[in-house]
């Protein structure tokens, strides 16, 4: 059985943290869920986990506050500070108490998966605990996203590093919105113009080698992102 990745979240709206708990779980996550920063820090003490989920406007205890704690003896677990504040000078305090990356609310839960995958392949260098289903079923094709390989009506075909997190990611939300700057700071870490543009150019590769079958499609959504359809 594959260990799962352990995550504190500190949240202090409950109804957030809850919806938040349950998403991640369900998602295979190991997830200790508590709504100040002060029983954030306790907990971070007597516990071990993969990554750190932080508010900032937290009673008790700041998240940057907490934050700047836990890297005082720990520059190792990754923190995501999900917060309302979306100032320059907000995310600038962010990553100087020592965060990896920072999501401004509202935010989708599938931005939020995907930032925590990038987080955590960055921090590990590897593929987390929480191992990603590596094969799939795209119409006549196969995808196996562990190989770089997409196997289909004329043979086999080795994927560039940058194709092969694309298409993992579009396979991971097949029938469903892949949104585009998630997509963009997951695969390129930035989602800037110019990496748009590249990520443009890899979505033409893989609808060219996808198009063997016509009832497999990448569409684009306009100004939200992309989704791969795929036959039920």
């Amino acid at each position: 059985m594959t260990k799962k990745t352990k995550v504190l979240l500190c949240e202090d709206d409950p109804n957030l943290g809850t919806l938040l708990a349950q998403y991640l779980k369900a998602k295979g996550y190991d997830v200790k869920l508590l709504q100040d920063g002060e029983a954030g820090w306790e907990a971070y003490t007597k516990g071990k986990y993969n990554l750190l989920l932080l508010d900032i406007m937290m009673p008790l205890k700041d998240g940057y506050t907490l934050a700047k704690q836990i890297r005082e003896q720990d520059q190792q677990t990754p923190i995501i500070f999900l917060t309302a504040k979306n100032m320059r000078q907000d995310t600038l305090a962010g990553f100087e108490s020592g965060a990896d990356d920072y999501l401004t609310k509202p935010f989708s839960m599938e931005e939020l998966l995907l930032r925590i995958n990038a987080v955590l392949r960055r921090s590990w260098g590897e593929a987390p605990p929480k191992e990603r289903r590596a094969v799939f079923a795209v119409g006549r094709y196969t995808f196996d996203a562990r190989k770089q390989t997409l196997t289909g009506p004329g043979g086999e075909r080795s994927l560039t590093t940058k194709e092969n997190e694309l298409l993992h990611l579009l396979c991971e939300h097949a029938n469903a919105l892949l949104d585009r700057p998630a997509a963009l700071r997951a695969v390129w870490g930035d989602a800037n113009y110019f990496n748009g543009r590249s990520m443009d150019v890899y979505i033409a590769k893989l609808r060219k080698y996808l198009a063997d079958d016509p009832e497999v499609m990448v569409d684009n959504v306009h100004g939200k992102g992309f989704r791969l359809v795929v036959p039920g």
